[in-house]
C-alpha cells in the first residue's frame, strides 16, 4: 500500500512515519508514505502554489495547476511501478486520489476498510482558505472531510486517514483479534450493538487509590468465564 501525500509541509509528516505501528508496518514492507512537496510543481520563479480568491475574500486559495501536475507525476510513476508488478505476475489493484475538505464525505471506518484493499493512496492536503474547487471537481476522485470542524490544514486528516487504513492491512496489527470486535467493526461484536461502541476497559493493579477511594476492577473480569465477560460487555458498551 502507497501512501503519496501532496503538501507544503512535508517535514510535518517525518515523526509521524518513524514511529509505532506505523515504522513497523513500513519495516514490514505492508506500506511506504511518500511526501511531495507542492511547491516542487509550481510553474514560477516564486514557486507559488496560492494565490487570492476571484470574487474577492479573505485568505488565499490553492491552485489547481500545480495540484494537477503532482497527482499526474505521481501517477506517472505509480503507471511504471504497475508496469514492473505486471511483469512479475503480480495482481493489480487500484488507485485513489482523494483531497479534504469540510465539505466532503465524511471519513468512517467503511470508507478505511475500503481503501485498504487500494495499491495506491494520494491525498491532497488543502491550507490557507481553501482548495480551487476544479481539484475536487475534475482531479480528484473523493473529497473528504474527517469531522464537523476546521483545521490548519489537510496534513492532520492525512494522518488520520493513514492510521485508520493501515490497522486494517494484514500484519499491520500483532494480534488480529483485536480488529474483530473493536469500535466500528460491522463483522465483530459491535455489530449486534446500535450506535453502541465501546465497552469499559481495566488492567493491573486490581485494585488502585484514587482521591482516596479505592477503585476496583469489575469482578466478573477476574472470573474467567468467557461467557460471563461477554455478557458484561454487551451489558456495558456505550
Amino acid at each position: 500500500m502507497k501512501f503519496e501525500v501532496i503538501t507544503i509541509f512535508p517535514d510535518f509528516f517525518e515523526s509521524f512515519k518513524n514511529e509505532a505501528l506505523i515504522a513497523r508496518a513500513q519495516k514490514k514492507g505492508l506500506i511506504s508514505i511518500n511526501t511531495h512537496f507542492l511547491r516542487d510543481y509550481a510553474n514560477d520563479t516564486h514557486r507559488s502554489v496560492d494565490d487570492r480568491p476571484y470574487g474577492g475574500g479573505a485568505g488565499m486559495v490553492m491552485m489547481v495547476e500545480p495540484i494537477q501536475k503532482a497527482v499526474q507525476e505521481i501517477k506517472k510513476q505509480g503507471s511504471q511501478d504497475s508496469t514492473l508488478d505486471i511483469q512479475k505476475g503480480r495482481i493489480l489493484k487500484k488507485t485513489k486520489v482523494i483531497v479534504f475538505s469540510p465539505k466532503g464525505k465524511k471519513f468512517d471506518q467503511a470508507t478505511a476498510r475500503r481503501w485498504s484493499k487500494l495499491d495506491q493512496l494520494i491525498m491532497i492536503c488543502g491550507r490557507y482558505e481553501g482548495v480551487d474547487e476544479r481539484v475536487a471537481q475534475y482531479v480528484a476522485d473523493e473529497e473528504i472531510s474527517i469531522g464537523d470542524y476546521v483545521l490548519f490544514g489537510g496534513e492532520v486528516p492525512a494522518m488520520v486517514i493513514m492510521e485508520a487504513v493501515t490497522r486494517l492491512i494484514p500484519g499491520a496489527v500483532g494480534k488480529q483479534a483485536s480488529l474483530t470486535d473493536e469500535s466500528f467493526n460491522s463483522k465483530g461484536m459491535m455489530a449486534k450493538l446500535s450506535k453502541r461502541l465501546e465497552y469499559p476497559h481495566y488492567t493491573r493493579p486490581e485494585v488502585f487509590e484514587i482521591n482516596g477511594k479505592k477503585t476496583k476492577v469489575p469482578k466478573v473480569l477476574l472470573s474467567g468465564s468467557h461467557k460471563k465477560i461477554e455478557e458484561w460487555r454487551k451489558k456495558h458498551t456505550k
